[in-house]
């Protein structure tokens, strides 16, 4: 690890509260009350995540939409002022730099938000393929605080505090607004499958973070009757894995490729050139050589980061990337890496638990039944 660790503008609330460790090199809240306690806040009400972690890089200019287009795999051109997509930068061979969510504040405005341990990978990257191009590229992490709010009352939660009406947004929509007097961009995105917003602080520097704090309590005092709990990075993460969103650096990274991690819907090989265009081009017409699935284990166990997958003949078919115990399905579940002859659902595989094979079965994500859960809910359920 080495070296100090760095904090986020919500350090304050964090330390004495909750329990501390180390991720992408930043002390972060692991967990308040318990690691099932907030995951189920999130999937049946509302928690509240510190995400100043993640990366925040300003790219404006005449040729910022040309820049993005190029270095990221989907069509920015398509993309309107005050909407917001899903990306992926990739290198020439085709493998995962990061994946992305990218602003448009408006013609030639864009905010990305990148992942805390890429920071400087993908700030470097923009800047190299931004020689020659009008364009100005602002790391604004430190002076942009940034928070989720999640769960199907999180709107209960944030509406009340906005100077103007934020429930008519659609998802991946965004709008400039004032909380407690002070400018923040709230966007309905987040990345636990509930619906939810993130918030956006604007001109909060990491040595005076008075006004991210405030909105920080503004947002727990409101949330207070709806059942709101402080969050750590154990239930963000156990609530991404149910939904079937990937991690960065478990279950992609520069050795993979959208297609093999199921982020086809991220690349448009219909735009003329982008980096890693031809390779990937290539590798859609012949499919990719592995797959990423959802396991479900139907026995008990749990699956852990690097376990082998077997085929029911005993021979090894993958590894597991990501793997948890749902909080929400009380049993074990991952994602995993397979041959592609054996990534259909239904298709049964085993995980070798340190030499105790666990049968699983292949599943389509998320995880839990969307009619109950996630942000496509049923209304009344």
């Amino acid at each position: 690890m080495g070296g100090e660790l760095r904090r986020t503008h919500f350090y304050a609330f964090h330390v004495g509260r909750a329990r501390m460790g180390e991720f992408a090199g930043f002390e972060m809240p692991i967990w308040y009350e318990g690691i099932i306690p907030e995951h189920m806040a999130v999937r049946e009400a509302v928690g509240v995540f510190d995400v100043s972690h993640m990366g925040r890089v300003a790219v404006e200019g005449p040729d910022a939409e040309a820049l993005l287009n190029y270095v990221l795999t989907s069509d920015i051109s398509s993309l309107r002022p005050g909407r917001s997509s899903y990306s992926l930068m990739c290198n020439e061979r085709g493998g995962i730099i990061d994946d992305v969510v990218v602003l448009r504040r408006s013609d030639d405005a864009f905010l990305l938000v990148v992942n805390a341990a890429n920071r400087s990978k993908d700030l470097r990257w923009l800047v190299e393929h931004a020689r020659g191009r009008d364009v100005a590229i602002r790391d604004l992490s430190d002076d942009v605080a940034m928070m989720a709010v999640q769960g199907p009352k999180a709107r209960n939660v944030i509406e009340p505090l906005c100077d103007k009406p934020i429930s008519g947004l659609k998802w991946h929509s965004f709008t400039d607004a004032r909380i407690s007097g002070t400018e923040v961009l709230v966007a309905r995105m987040g990345y636990t499958g509930e619906d939810g917003f993130e918030i956006y602080i604007w001109d909060a520097p990491l040595d005076r973070p008075e006004k991210a704090l405030r909105i920080w309590d503004a947002v727990l005092e409101a949330g207070r009757d709806f059942g709101i709990r402080p969050c750590g990075l154990g239930a963000r993460d156990t609530l991404r894995l149910e939904a079937g969103f990937r991690l960065y650096g478990a279950d992609i990274d520069e050795s993979t490729t959208p297609f093999e991690a199921g982020l086809s819907f991220a690349v448009d090989l219909g735009k003329e050139d982008f980096v890693g265009r031809e390779v990937l081009l290539k590798e859609a017409e012949k499919g990719p050589d592995k797959v990423l699935v959802c396991l479900k284990l139907v026995e008990k166990g749990v699956p852990r980061h690097g376990y082998k997958v077997l085929g029911t003949d005993g021979r090894e078919a993958g590894w597991v990337t990501s793997g948890t115990f749902s909080p929400l399905l009380r049993r074990g579940i991952a994602m995993a890496y397979v041959r592609p002859e054996l990534s259909g659902p239904g298709t049964e595989l085993l995980v070798d638990l340190r030499g105790r094979r666990a049968r699983a079965v292949v599943v389509e994500p998320p995880f839990y039944d969307p009619a109950r859960y996630g942000r496509k809910r049923r209304a009344g359920m």
